[in-house]
């Protein structure tokens, strides 16, 4: 038995960001295909694991190639046809109706929102990153309380043009950190010590507590004046992450504080905690969230992380993300990969007699698109 519960309906990935505005080489592509900041053991390629075999299957033939063609023929090929090109045909049959792009990570050297429109034909909204906002006014910050007043003033400017705001807070400093409300006194002690540090090195990173939480609540007033939600980066993220503490029920209490605001938040690829998220969209009515980035490094058993999603979530709070970067095989295999493993699985449920047509086809809607929609402003037009 087979079905297509998202046929005729609009697919939104609600967190992605820009492919890569400039031409890379093998060894570039290679390395976006991995969370590793290390190349691949010598005599070895980024290629042999699963998003490998998923680009190579999946990727291949929509740049002409038989099906699972070599990596190097997939590369020469990709380099025959030029970077535009790639971008173009990979991103304009994903079948994505719109990107909300986090604009936040290495922003010089990818497609913005309008980029995207241009190559894929599809609506692009912005989602902004707090802790980047927070970076950039440190170049220019007098003191600590210039920049808390800069920090301010810089996201409540963004509010209008933006679909929601996100945080990489378990990245920088883990979710198990005070996510109480900071006083002014305590926010300008730790952006005094945090700047100090900044414009003695200024590729450091943001990585006071304080400073993140000063934004984190900041963010979290203007989205409940403004009816945005936030992102939460979960889980996942390259080898500097500390994983155990990036378990999303460590920052319960920050998300309860968003709860009786009526904030959403939203929790990003969550992977290999997708079952305690999938709980937290259970008990929380303000959280939801997606498996984004992990079908695609999963590849071929991408349909268990949909299944753990699926366990328990309510239907109505799981969300389509492929969390791609850089690479468009990534923003296409997103797609391609959610869909067929999704309806797999309801094909399954439908099989089973746990759901019927009409049932499956309604969550497959939620997922791609009504859940999303409800959430982020300015979607409601992409409605069939």
């Amino acid at each position: 038995m087979s079905i297509d519960v998202f046929a005729g309906v609009p697919l939104i990935d609600h967190h992605v960001h820009g492919v890569m505005s400039s031409p890379l080489d093998a060894d570039g592509v290679r390395a976006i295909l991995s969370e590793s900041s290390r190349p691949a053991p010598k005599g070895t390629s980024h290629f042999q694991k699963p998003v490998g075999l998923a680009v190579r299957r999946d990727c291949a033939p929509v740049l002409d190639l038989p099906t699972l063609a070599p990596e190097a023929d997939y590369l020469a090929r990709r380099a025959e046809l030029g970077h535009e090109e790639v971008n173009r045909r990979l991103l304009g049959q994903a079948g994505v109706a719109a990107w909300l792009v986090d604009t936040g990570n290495k922003a010089d050297a990818v497609e913005r929102p309008e980029g995207m429109e241009r190559l894929s034909g599809a609506l692009a909204r912005e989602v902004i990153r707090i802790e980047v906002v927070i970076e950039d006014v440190a170049r220019t910050a007098a003191d600590g309380a210039d920049l808390l007043a800069q920090v301010r003033a810089r996201l409540a400017d963004a509010v209008p043009t933006i679909v929601g705001f996100k945080s990489i807070v378990a990245y920088r400093v883990s979710f198990k950190i005070d996510q109480s409300p900071i006083s002014d006194t305590a926010a300008r002690t730790a952006a005094d010590r945090w700047l100090a540090a900044f414009q003695n090195d200024q590729t450091r990173r943001l990585d006071d507590p304080d400073v993140i939480r000063f934004g984190l609540w900041t963010a979290g007033e203007l989205a409940r004046d403004h009816r945005l939600p936030i992102q939460l980066h979960v889980g996942v993220g390259d080898d500097d992450v500390l994983m155990h503490a990036c378990d999303p029920t460590h920052f319960t209490q920050f998300i309860k504080a968003m709860d009786a605001w009526n904030v959403p938040v939203t929790l990003l690829h969550c992977f290999p905690f997708v079952r305690e998220a999938a709980w937290m969209a259970e008990v929380f009515q303000n959280v939801y969230f997606d498996v984004g980035f992990t079908v695609n490094f999963t590849g071929p058993q991408g349909r268990t992380a949909i299944r753990e999603a699926m366990e328990m979530s309510p239907f109505y709070k799981f969300l389509y993300s492929s969390d791609a970067f850089g690479l468009p095989e990534l923003h296409y295999l997103g797609a391609v990969l959610f869909r067929r493993e999704f309806n797999a699985l309801m094909a399954e449920w439908l099989a089973g007699g746990w759901a019927s047509e009409k049932d499956v086809r309604e969550i497959g809607r939620m997922v791609a698109f009504e859940n999303a929609a409800r959430i982020y402003p300015g979607l409601q037009a992409l409605s069939p």
